[in-house]
C-alpha cells in the first residue's frame, strides 16, 4: 500500500507560503478524489484544498494555526485498501519481503518495532496504532468520550499514552507502553466541577491545541471539550482550558465560560496586587516591592494581547504603504444631491426584473462610474513606472472595497461597464457576499482597474482613500442624509452625500480628475441619464 504525502499547492498569484486555518479530516478518515481536507489562508483568501489523492488519512504533518511555504507536506493518504480488509497476517512475497525481522516484542527496543504491523509489537489482532487496525467500513465520526471502559491492549486503535495526555495521530515512540504491561485506561469525559484544576502534563495551550482531537461538534484537547474559536479566544486571552469550568452540553467549554474565566483571574490577581502594594505610611510606600508588575489592564479589565500581522492583512498593509508613498494621491470632494437616485432605487427594488437581487445606491454609482470614464479613460489606467508607460485598459474592472475579519480585500467585477443593470446587481452582490464570507479568491482580486469603497455604510461622510497598487483613481462613497438643500429655489429636506476622489497627479491632473468627478455627481443627481446609455 502507497503512502502519498499531499504538499501544500501553490495558489498563484505570487504568493509563497499559506497559514493552515481548520482541518476537515483527522486520522482514519477515508477520503476520495477532489474532498475538501483543509482550508488555508493565503495573503489573498481563504481557500479550500481539495485532495488530489483518494484512501485513508494516515497523518495530519502540519497542525492548525501554523504558516508552511508551498511544496511544505501537509497530510498523508494511504491509498491502500481499509486495514479491516487488508490481510494483516498474509506473509509478503519474497522478493519485497523486509530486510529484517522483528525482534519478540520483549526484547525489541521501540524504535525498531515496525510499528505499521501489530504482529510486530507482539500483540493480538486488536493491538494497533492510531490511523491502522479494524474499521467498520465507511468513515464515522468518532464517538464522544465517556465513562468508557479501558482499551484491551496497550496503543488502541484510538489513543496512545503519550507524557500522560492522549495524542491522536501522534506517537512519541520513547514513551510507548510496552504490550506485556498493565493496559491504560481510557480517559473519562470531563465533568463540571466546583473547583477545577490544571494538568500538569498538558504543556502549553499551543501543544494541547496540536493534540486535538475531535470529538462531537467540538474539539478535545487533552479532556477539554472545546470548539475552534473557543480554543483561539483562551490562547488570545491566555487561558489554560484545563482550568476553565465548562457549562455546554456534554462539559463543552463554551465562549461565555473562557470570557468569565478571564474576567475572575483578572480581578483576583488585581485584588490580590492591590493588597500587596497597599502601604499605610510614606516610608511603607518607599520600601513597596517594585517587583510585582501588573499586567496593563484597560477600563474592562482585559490585558493587552498581541495578534500577529500575517495573511490577507498582512498584504493589505504592504500595499497600502506601498501606494501611499509611490503614488502622489490629489484628493478632490463634492456633495450631491442624490434624492431621485434614491427614488429610483426604491422603485428598481419594487421592479420584477431585479427581484432576485440586491439594490443599492452603489448599484448606481457604478454604473455612473462606467459612464463617465468614456470623458476621462484615464482614470480607468495606471503607470507603469517600469516601462515608463501609462497603461490604458481595454475593459473596466470596478473593485469593491470590503472590510473582513480578516482585512481588507477588493474584488472586482470584470468588464463592467458591458454588464446590464442586472447584470451588475448580481455581481456587486454576489462578490460583497463571498467577500464577507471570507472566500474571495485570487483570481476575483486581480486585474482591477478602479476602485470605489462604500464608507457611507459606516455611517462616514467622506475621507481621503488610497489608490489600490495597479489603478489611478479611487472614489469613497459616502453616508446618504437627509439634509437642507436649496432645491428650485427653496429650502427643502434633500437626501445627500458626498463623493471623495484619490487620483494619480503624476498623469491625471486637475481638470481631469475634477471633471470624472462632476460627471459623476451629475448622474447620481439625475440617474435617468445614466438608464439611456
Amino acid at each position: 500500500m502507497a503512502v502519498n504525502e499531499y504538499r501544500l499547492p501553490d495558489p498563484g498569484e505570487g504568493l509563497t507560503e499559506a497559514e493552515i486555518v481548520i482541518w476537515r479530516v483527522k486520522v482514519g478518515d477515508v477520503i476520495k478524489v477532489n474532498d475538501v481536507v483543509v482550508e488555508i489562508e493565503t495573503a489573498k483568501s481563504l481557500v479550500e484544498l481539495p485532495s488530489p489523492y483518494a484512501g485513508t488519512i494516515e497523518a495530519i504533518l502540519v497542525p492548525e494555526g501554523e504558516t508552511v511555504p508551498v511544496g511544505t507536506p501537509i497530510i498523508s493518504v494511504n491509498d491502500g485498501t481499509p486495514a479491516e480488509s487488508a490481510p494483516t497476517h498474509a506473509a509478503p512475497p519474497a522478493e519485497s519481503a523486509p530486510t529484517h525481522a522483528a525482534p519478540p516484542a520483549e526484547s525489541a527496543p521501540v524504535h525498531a518495532m515496525d510499528l505499521s504491523n501489530p504482529a510486530a509489537t507482539g500483540g493480538g489482532e486488536n493491538q494497533t496504532l492510531v490511523g491502522y487496525g479494524p474499521r467498520s467500513g465507511a468513515a464515522r465520526r468518532r464517538a464522544r468520550r465517556g465513562p468508557a471502559t479501558a482499551p484491551t491492549m496497550a496503543g488502541s486503535a484510538a489513543q496512545m499514552q503519550v507524557q500522560g495526555s492522549f495524542a491522536p495521530g501522534r506517537v512519541d515512540t520513547s514513551e510507548v507502553v510496552p504490550a506485556d504491561e498493565e493496559p491504560v485506561p481510557a480517559v473519562p469525559a470531563r465533568e463540571p466541577t466546583s473547583q477545577p484544576t490544571a494538568d500538569p502534563t498538558a504543556g502549553t495551550p499551543e501543544e494541547s491545541s496540536r493534540r486535538a482531537e475531535r470529538v462531537g461538534g467540538a474539539w478535545s484537547v487533552g479532556a477539554v471539550l472545546a470548539k475552534p474559536p473557543v480554543r483561539k479566544l483562551a490562547r488570545d486571552l491566555g487561558v489554560d482550558l484545563a482550568t476553565v469550568t465548562p457549562s455546554g452540553p456534554g462539559g463543552v467549554v463554551t465562549k461565555e465560560d473562557v470570557e468569565s474565566h478571564a474576567g475572575a483571574r483578572t480581578s483576583a490577581d488585581s485584588a490580590d496586587l492591590a493588597r500587596a502594594q497597599a502601604p499605610t505610611g510614606r516610608a511603607e510606600r518607599a520600601q513597596a516591592p517594585t517587583g510585582l508588575a501588573p499586567a496593563p489592564t484597560g477600563p474592562t479589565g482585559l490585558t493587552d494581547r498581541r495578534e500577529p500581522i500575517k495573511g490577507v492583512r498582512k498584504m493589505m498593509g504592504q500595499a497600502m504603504v506601498e501606494s501611499a508613498f509611490t503614488i502622489p494621491h490629489v484628493t478632490e470632494w463634492i456633495t450631491v444631491d442624490v434624492t431621485r437616485t434614491m427614488k429610483l432605487v426604491d422603485s428598481l427594488r419594487q421592479d420584477r426584473e431585479f427581484m432576485d437581487v440586491k439594490v443599492s445606491p452603489l448599484l448606481v454609482l457604478a454604473r455612473a462610474v462606467c459612464l463617465a470614464m468614456r470623458r476621462t479613460p484615464e482614470v480607468n489606467a495606471h503607470w507603469d513606472d517600469e516601462a515608463q508607460e501609462v497603461v490604458y485598459s481595454g475593459s473596466v474592472n470596478i473593485g469593491i472595497a470590503a472590510a473582513t475579519p480578516r482585512g481588507l480585500v477588493v474584488p472586482n467585477v470584470k468588464d463592467a461597464a458591458r454588464l446590464s443593470l442586472v447584470e451588475l446587481a448580481g455581481e456587486l452582490g454576489r462578490l460583497t457576499a463571498t467577500a464577507r464570507e471570507g472566500r474571495t479568491q485570487p483570481a476575483e482580486m486581480a486585474g482591477g482597474t478602479f476602485t470605489i469603497t462604500n464608507v457611507g455604510v459606516f455611517g462616514i461622510d467622506a475621507g481621503t482613500p488610497i489608490i489600490n497598487p495597479g489603478e489611478s483613481a479611487i472614489l469613497a462613497f459616502g453616508a446618504v442624509r437627509k439634509q437642507p438643500w436649496v432645491h428650485k429655489g427653496k429650502i427643502r429636506p434633500r437626501d445627500v452625500t458626498t463623493l471623495a476622489l484619490s487620483f494619480d497627479h503624476r498623469f491625471i491632473d486637475g481638470a481631469k480628475g475634477s471633471q470624472f468627478l462632476a460627471d459623476v455627481a451629475a448622474l447620481l443627481e439625475r440617474p435617468a441619464t445614466a438608464l439611456r446609455y
